[in-house]
């Protein structure tokens, strides 16, 4: 026997927020959130729809229970395998357009979805982009997304820049920067679900930044950083001869992106 949508919407409200409701009620039969809310009447087996509201109500992420997250303009497939694209890494994405030369061969570095990458070679067609990752199942999802988004994007399997032998003149890099003893006090939709590797690095939160400035070379490189780290990105910098060009703000002021060149002798 079916139920009114309404009816269902409104036996969940107390557990899940209305949107995603909404946007779950949406994606199983095919319609819009408009829709939905216009169609209270439409009924459905709720034993088709409730273990989707189960799992989120388990905390699982809305962007993995729908497969999909939105970044820069376009809509990237995301599961457990990857991190999920924020909103304020699209400030990365926004540097490096703005600095990079015609032609530039630029590397992402820890590309999870692939999100920078395509992000960036579909923003700007000259760039010869390549993006690398440590793990196969995460290089798995982004070239299924650069191969759906008709991107051009190179993939290789390394940890940082190790087993590459180019040279670039932009690294690009959201590396986990989470220290760990923070983990624990991150939200549990974030702590329980998303991948643990590209959360945190270690016990200071800055290892894996402090490798790639080890091995950028003279490239010029934009990272993200968390809450309270350029003091210390800042240390890292001056240690290894790179200068800060520039420390971006989220919209919350935060100082989210790091600009980074090599400035020598």
């Amino acid at each position: 026997m079916g139920t009114r949508l309404d009816t269902l919407r409104a036996s969940w409200r107390q557990t899940l927020d209305s949107r995603d409701i909404d946007l779950l009620l949406a994606d199983h039969l095919g319609k819009t959130p408009a829709w939905i809310f216009a169609h209270g009447d439409h009924e459905l087996d709720p034993a088709a729809i409730e273990p989707v509201f189960q799992r989120r109500a388990s905390g699982e992420p809305l962007q993995y229970i729908r497969g999909r997250a939105d970044f820069f303009g376009r809509e990237y497939r995301v599961d457990s395998r990857v991190l999920i694209p924020r909103p304020e890494t699209e400030l990365l994405v926004e540097a490096a357009l703005n600095r990079a030369p015609h032609g530039a061969r630029v590397v992402d570095v820890g590309t999870g979805s692939g999100c920078i990458a395509v992000s960036l070679e579909r923003e700007r067609p000259d760039l010869q982009v390549f993006a690398v990752d440590r793990s196969p199942a995460a290089l798995a999802v982004a070239k299924a997304n650069n191969d759906r988004l008709e991107a051009h994007v190179r993939f290789a399997a390394s940890d940082l820049l190790g087993s590459v032998s180019a040279s670039f003149d932009l690294i690009v890099s959201n590396p986990p920067y989470i220290p760990a003893a923070d983990v624990e006090t991150l939200d549990a939709v974030v702590r329980d679900h998303e991948p643990r590797m590209a959360l945190t690095p270690g016990p200071r939160g800055t290892e894996i930044i402090e490798r790639i400035l080890d091995q950028a070379g003279r490239a010029l490189v934009l990272l993200e950083i968390g809450y309270g780290q350029e003091r210390d990105i800042r240390e890292l910098a001056a240690a290894r001869r790179f200068k800060v060009e520039a420390v971006i703000p989220d919209l919350a002021t935060i100082p989210r992106v790091v600009v980074l060149s090599a400035h020598g002798d």
